[in-house]
């Protein structure tokens, strides 16, 4: 019998199951695939994220990688373009892009590290119930053979946004937005870059950062009814979309292509009650975006921290269980709702309304200001502050000066 069983090993399983040993439960952490492995992922941390790996002892594993850090970003808008960093997090100035074939090994070997119980290759199948409550899990390893069961308290899905758990249980959802545009990115040698580049163009958004292994990382994006049009010919569709920034288009042709060109579309943005008896959810199986601000990494951090605790608290008798997952399920909502429908506008591909547009010309020569911006996406500052009309009037206060 475990205390729980958490099902899906990368950015935010791995982190809640290590978390939860640490607090001395007995946990046993299940994942289809080995490790190292990749997964479709913007794979950018934002510095707050960062923040959590140095809080936990592991950002000097993932420094050791060689992953360059990203500390100034530029948002190019055509005529001109933004530059600045953001505000840092508990002290952290700097975002990591890490392949997550190496990422995902590092949170999986500390998770076994704290000593949960690690079965990689292992497919869940079915959740066991008593009642209307989860109490465990039923699955097999590679090979076939006889169904594997096991017992827990409480089953956590961390399996993505398609997550098998979050079906199995029939989680709700809310808050839905369709899918808007869809992604599709790569590797490229001999790109320079001047740390994390994005560029706004008519029905397009391209995305660059610096990763492992000298490699840059380009995702771009196209309105979700273009898809099938794009994926017929993903090569020369990402080519004129390069071509729409002349720059980064002739920076790119000057270096080689590492890998192919993976994507998705589909990337519908949603909430799902997180909890349940017996069972929980997090990171995208709980909640989920499009990528498009790279937010899901850092979110999976931040609530891994959040749900270890809730159910810790509730294994302790400090709270009722219905009462900790439910401040879960609250405290993760108020910390993601402004940005989570930021990041929906955002993935909707279209020009910014006169407001918007007014505000870039203001921030043009405010670099401290354009980090502020830049930090409404990192986390590192409220969106309703930097919004606020009494913020307004100091930047444009400022450009008249």
């Amino acid at each position: 019998m475990y205390d729980a069983i958490v099902v899906g090993a990368r950015c935010a399983g791995s982190p809640t199951a290590m978390l939860l040993a640490r607090k001395g439960h007995r946990v046993l952490l299940l994942d289809k695939a080995g490790f190292p492995s990749d997964t479709l992922s913007a794979h950018y941390i934002h510095q707050p994220g960062v923040a959590k790996l140095h809080r936990w002892g592991l950002l000097d594993r993932v420094v050791a990688t060689g992953c360059p850090p990203v500390e100034r970003q530029v948002f190019d808008v055509g005529p001109f373009a933004l530059a600045g960093s953001p505000p840092p997090a508990d002290g952290i100035k700097v975002g990591y892009a890490p392949r997550r074939t190496i990422l995902d090994k590092i949170l999986l070997d500390a998770a076994a590290d704290a000593g949960v119980e690690v079965r990689e290759h292992f497919s869940v199948e079915d959740i066991v119930t008593d009642g209307e409550r989860v109490t465990g899990i039923r699955g097999r390893s590679p090979g076939g053979g006889s169904p594997v069961q096991e017992q827990a308290r409480i089953v956590v899905g961390a399996d993505g946004m398609r997550s098998g758990i979050a079906r199995l249980v029939g989680a709700p959802t809310y808050n839905e937005q369709p899918a808007a545009s869809c992604a599709y990115y790569s590797y490229w040698r001999d790109v320079p870059m001047q740390g994390a580049e994005l560029y706004p163009r008519p029905e397009r958004m391209l995305i660059a950062a610096p990763t492992n292994d000298g490699l840059t990382m380009i995702i771009g994006y196209w309105p979700e009814t273009a898809f099938q049009e794009v994926r017929a010919d993903i090569e020369g569709q990402f080519l004129k979309a390069l071509d729409m920034v002349p720059a980064l288009a002739e920076r790119v042709r000057a270096g080689s292509r590492a890998e192919k060109i993976r994507g998705s579309a589909g990337l519908r943005g949603f909430f799902r009650k997180p909890y349940g008896p017996g069972w929980a959810l997090v990171g995208d199986a709980g909640y989920h975006k499009n990528p498009i601000t790279a937010e899901g990494m850092t979110d999976a951090f931040r609530d891994a921290e959040l749900l270890a605790d809730a159910i810790d608290d509730a294994f302790a008798g400090r709270l009722s269980t219905e009462g900790a997952l439910a401040g879960y399920e609250r405290q993760r909502n108020e910390a993601v709702m402004p940005l989570y429908q930021m990041t929906c506008d955002l993935a909707k591909l279209e020009p910014p309304p006169q407001e918007m547009q007014s505000l870039f010309a203001a921030l043009r020569d405010n670099e401290e200001q354009s980090g502020r911006f830049f930090g409404t996406i990192a986390g590192t500052v409220p969106i309703p502050e930097f919004f606020s009309p009494e913020n307004m009037r100091r930047i444009t206060g400022d450009r008249a000066q």
